[in-house]
């Protein structure tokens, strides 16, 4: 059959070039008479070929897409060493931008700048970098929760006015002192002064969200009074942005009124005419499967006729997205799955375009004297007083104490790219130049970057009340707990099951699961769901097996940094870890990968270079296990996967006796769950030590039926028929591993040991 199916590929193909073959050579006859063009460049084909790829090289579309690869790839490395650190990851696209832009890349390296971001081209990136802005604001305004503001209590309005007007006060009275040294001739003051107090006054709203899960509070009365007081400062920001747009492109109030009317109008049709119409389209299609293509089409034509009508009235187009994101209908499973097909595509593809673009209208060498630096200074420190000072104190000013007050005002300083964006339309309306526009990004990069420390300063100087521990507290907190952190719920419910099986029996003892998600991956909308779709498999487990089983659930910036506390926290006396596998395994590239991984991560990146590990280490570890393994202070449990669905047989080789231990753990599983384990001495290990031996004898004699000895040279495939899991230590694996033991081929789920 494969000899046949080969002789009519080979036929087939042979024909088919023979056949136009020829009807190339009649057509060489048609030629003739005919002005085509053979003549070659002075230096031949070489040449011919070198102008060729120059072309191509230069062509718009592949500028373009190298555009776009290098902005991506340096926007994640740079966001992902913030993370590392403890960074929010805009500071780093942020940082980006400016790194690709004329402070950096134009200075040290002014041709590959200029090759790679031609004045020609800039065009281009402006308006793909304007389609994620507008994805951008969109996801915004569905993340905001209206019945939260409509349900929220006074004193989160009133500090969330304060929040905007102290800030707003302040800025627009320091455009009085910058006016005439850094704004044009032909911008009115009134114009510049809205700006620069609109510019203070905002806040991040996607940035606070992200901080209050990945710390713990969107639980706590302080993260609902934040997310609050953020949401609507988002709003009331973007409507007053909307008017100061109106007023400067009118150039008086009396103008504008025109333009605010039609607003009110536009508004008011969105709210009261579209918006009960997608209400109904969101309960009839309010899951994945009833949400084709063509209902997912009329909302994004909806966010597209909203975005054009405001910018054609004159209050920009992002305002209209943002609108139209905020009348979306208030199904939260529909919000979830609509934020889930437009955020990545937005956050991950188009929005660095927006980073970078601002970072080439960003000339921090402008700012060449003392005395610009001076100003600069001023900026920001008169945005962090108002808006830090004034959210907290009117936070203290309606009753939170005074550790709450000053954590909703670092909270509200942040501003991240919310900022960019108002200080790229003052830019873009020539009412902000490029001195102050400079000094803003820096204040932007100030005030999102202090955020983090300022929290932790809080902590440490004002720390959280805690209530004495009841009884039931300290008898909770004497059990035997085994923490079993995971990312996969099929996997998470094996090691459950392993973990409970260690302590079935055991009423002082229970079995915490921890799932931590990307708190980048998560809003309010989505996460209820995240939380239930993660603990599915491993609630069914608990119920089917009545385990005494703690499920916790935490957003994280950096999740194998928060397993690793969560490890060492002194809470827990055993865990059992998964190895994740990885897609590049046994390849170059993911050696490459594995590298640069390293080089990237400053953490792994110290270790390198102090020794703790090696460049090219071999091991069947993957960096996340292999960091726990060496860092973890408490008995470890590395569980590999191979489709466990029992464990009814255990089988326990013993190489060494460091491998000793192995017996308490296979004793608990036959005392707990009625296991039965087989154990065999593949190094000799009875003969060195008569304890083990004695050990070993008294668990036969307790439970005959379910212990068995055999003595052998090794693991064999025989040994390992029928066991439903392995119990090794974990410097036996790795000797069984670098020697490649031909059982591990056909070993079951393993669970590698490290007391």
């Amino acid at each position: 059959m494969r000899l046949r199916n080969l002789l009519f590929y080979v036929l087939t193909i042979g024909a088919c070039v023979g056949l136009i073959y020829g009807i190339a050579q009649l057509g060489l006859g048609l030629e003739e008479g005919r002005a085509v063009g053979h003549d070659l460049p002075d230096n031949g084909y070489w040449q011919q070929f070198k102008d060729t790829y120059h072309h191509n090289l230069t062509h718009p579309l592949a500028i373009l897409l190298l555009q776009i690869l290098t902005i991506i790839i340096t926007a994640r490395a740079l966001g992902f060493v913030c993370q590392k650190v403890g960074l929010p990851t805009v500071i780093g696209e942020i940082a980006a931008g400016i790194i690709l832009g004329p402070s950096f890349l134009a200075t040290q390296f002014p041709a590959y700048s200029g090759f790679l971001f031609p004045a020609g081209s800039l065009g281009n990136l402006q308006f793909l970098s304007q389609i994620g802005l507008i994805l951008f604001m969109f996801v915004v305004g569905m993340e905001l929760n209206l019945n939260v503001l409509r349900n929220s209590a006074q004193e989160a309005v009133l500090v969330s006015h304060a929040s905007i007007i102290f800030p707003f006060t302040l800025g627009f009275g320091l455009s009085y002192f910058l006016y005439l040294k850094f704004v044009a001739p032909t911008v009115q003051f009134l114009s510049f002064g809205l700006f620069m107090g609109i510019a203070m006054s905002i806040t991040a709203f996607p940035v606070l969200a992200r901080i209050v899960q990945e710390r713990g509070l969107n639980r706590t009365r302080l993260g609902a009074l934040a997310i609050t007081c953020a949401a609507a400062d988002d709003i009331t920001a973007w409507c007053l942005l909307a008017a100061v747009i109106a007023i400067v492109k009118a150039g008086s109030i009396v103008s504008a009124l025109y333009t605010i009317g039609m607003s009110a109008v536009y508004v008011l049709l969105m709210i009261k005419v579209v918006r009960p119409f997608l209400q109904r389209m969101g309960d009839v299609y309010a899951d994945r499967e009833s949400l084709s293509k063509p209902i997912v089409a009329i909302f994004f034509l909806v966010l597209l006729g909203s975005a054009y009508i405001s910018e054609v009235i004159g209050i920009h187009a992002l305002f209209g997205a943002f609108l139209a994101g905020v009348i979306m209908p208030p199904n939260m499973r529909f919000r979830a799955i609509f934020i889930d097909k437009v955020e990545d595509v937005a956050m991950v593809l188009l929005l660095p375009l927006f980073f970078v673009y601002t970072g080439l209208r960003t000339e921090i060498g402008l700012l060449n004297n003392v005395g610009l630096w001076k100003v600069c200074a001023a900026i920001v420190a008169v945005a962090v007083t108002g808006k830090f000072m004034g959210s907290a104190l009117a936070a203290r000013f309606v009753g939170q104490s005074w550790r709450d007050s000053l954590m909703l005002g670092a909270l509200m300083n942040t501003r991240g790219l919310m900022e960019l964006v108002v200080l790229n339309i003052g830019y873009d309306l020539g009412v902000i130049g490029p001195e102050i526009f400079a000094m803003m990004v820096i204040m932007a990069l100030v005030t999102t970057f202090m955020t983090g420390p300022t929290l932790d300063l809080i902590d440490r100087f004002l720390p959280a009340r805690t209530a004495a521990p009841t009884l039931k507290q300290e008898a909770e907190a004497r059990k035997f707990k085994v923490l079993v952190p995971f990312g996969d719920p099929e996997r998470g419910r094996n090691m459950v099951r392993i973990a409970h099986a260690f302590i079935r029996r055991n009423e002082n003892a229970g079995v915490a699961a921890l799932h931590l998600s990307p708190s980048s991956e998560l809003n309010q909308y989505n996460m209820a769901e995240r939380e239930r779709d993660s603990f599915r498999p491993i609630r069914h487990e608990a119920k089917r097996e009545a385990m005494r089983l703690e499920m916790l659930f935490k957003p994280s910036n950096d999740i194998d940094k928060d397993v690793l506390a969560a490890l060492n926290s002194g809470m827990y006396d055993m865990a059992i870890v998964g190895i994740g596998r990885s897609i590049y395994e046994g390849t170059l590239l993911g050696r490459l990968v594995g590298i640069t991984s390293r080089i990237i991560n400053p953490e792994r990146l110290i270790d390198t270079l102090t020794g703790r590990e090696k460049l090219f280490e071999q091991t069947d570890l993957d960096d996340r296990v292999r960091t726990i393994v060496r860092e973890a202070r408490l008995p470890l449990g590395i569980y590999v996967e191979k489709g466990l669905e029992k464990l009814d047989r255990v089988v326990v080789p013993l190489y060494a006796l460091a491998d000793s231990p192995l017996l308490t753990y296979a004793q608990k599983l036959v005392h707990n769950n009625g296991t039965v384990v087989t154990f065999v001495d593949a190094g000799g290990v009875f003969d060195q030590s008569p304890e083990v031996l004695a050990t070993a004898n008294n668990m036969v004699a307790a439970a005959p039926e379910h212990v068995r000895v055999v003595r052998a040279g090794d693991l064999d495939a025989a040994a390992l028929k029928d066991q439903d899991l392995l119990l090794i230590g974990l410097d036996s694996w790795r000797r069984a591993v670098e020697k490649q033991s031909a059982w591990l081929s056909s070993a079951p789920s393993m669970l590698i040991l490290r007391p």
